[in-house]
């Protein structure tokens, strides 16, 4: 049974200093989650303020179907957005992770972001579900309020635009993920994936509750206490269409990880295109904002 952590909490968007902590439960059960009130920084846009929220994953359909989806509701029944309504900053670095993808699985799950609410809902290809070609072997989701800006070229990365999604996470903790759960994560690196001709970047990440957490803080560390295991990721994401008979993905920046420095500078710049998009400085297109 999940315990609440009474606490009024707030949701700002571009807050550096979040101290935001979130309770991961199981699949079906609660998530909670806390935020003390601060006063709005100088770079805040828009801050909408719960009261004591219980957070719950809501399955509707039944998994590998068309109609399958994970919807996040409030504790008082309401639907709300992983990806608008989970904040992004925790401070000192630290991030909400939203799992998609738990690893050693194969069924490619994403947040429908042209659906009210953003629900999970696993992807399709001409009507029928979408499958990776063998497991992942990470846990993959995206962080909350990003967004690859599609009308912004990357001057770094071959001046790639962005995909049109929230930044992608590859969490590489020895636990298997759940389906809608929520990890604390620091980055350790980024790799700069371009896929079809967008930038689709992939930060490298740890959840603080794995054993090696404190252990590896950039990444260089990922190498020394994960050995090969920067190099298995860009293998996997450059060759996972290729049975479909799609060419291999390419990698900017030398085809190496970019430090954790790097991966910070990723995620502010994303967060920052993400606020221009639901204070709507830039068109929404089929996007959903709720």
């Amino acid at each position: 049974m999940a315990t609440a952590i009474a606490a009024s909490t707030t949701s700002c968007f571009l807050s550096k200093a979040s101290p935001f902590l979130p309770k991961n439960a199981s699949y079906r059960t609660s998530l909670y989650f806390t935020r003390r009130l601060a006063s709005t920084p100088k770079r805040s846009f828009t801050c909408r303020a719960i009261h004591k929220p219980q957070i719950l994953t809501k399955e509707e359909g039944q998994p590998e179907t068309l109609d399958y989806r994970v919807f996040f509701v409030d504790d008082s029944g309401k639907k709300i957005s992983p990806w608008h309504d989970i904040p992004l900053h925790l401070g000192d670095n630290i991030f909400n992770f939203v799992v998609e993808i738990p690893k050693e699985s194969s069924a490619k799950m994403e947040v429908a972001t042209d659906e009210s609410h953003t629900p999970i809902k696993q992807d399709t290809k001409k009507g029928k579900l979408r499958y990776y070609p063998y497991n992942i072997n990470w846990n993959y989701g995206l962080l909350p309020q990003t967004w690859e800006d599609p009308t912004l070229a990357n001057s770094e990365v071959e001046g790639a635009f962005g995909d049109n999604d929230p930044v992608d996470v590859v969490e590489i903790g020895e636990r298997q993920r759940k389906i809608g759960e929520i990890l604390k994560v620091k980055p350790l690196g980024a790799l700069a994936m371009i896929d079809e001709g967008e930038l689709d970047w992939k930060i490298v990440a740890i959840s603080l509750d794995d054993p090696k957490a404190s252990l590896v803080n950039d990444v260089d560390d990922v190498e020394k206490h994960f050995p090969g295991t920067l190099t298995a990721i860009r293998d996997w994401f450059r060759d996972y269409k290729i049975p479909d008979g799609k060419p291999a993905n390419r990698f900017g920046l030398g085809n190496k990880a970019a430090n954790k420095d790097y991966a910070l500078k990723v995620i502010n710049e994303t967060n920052e295109s993400w606020a221009k998009l639901v204070k709507r400085s830039i068109p929404a297109g089929e996007l959903s904002l709720l």
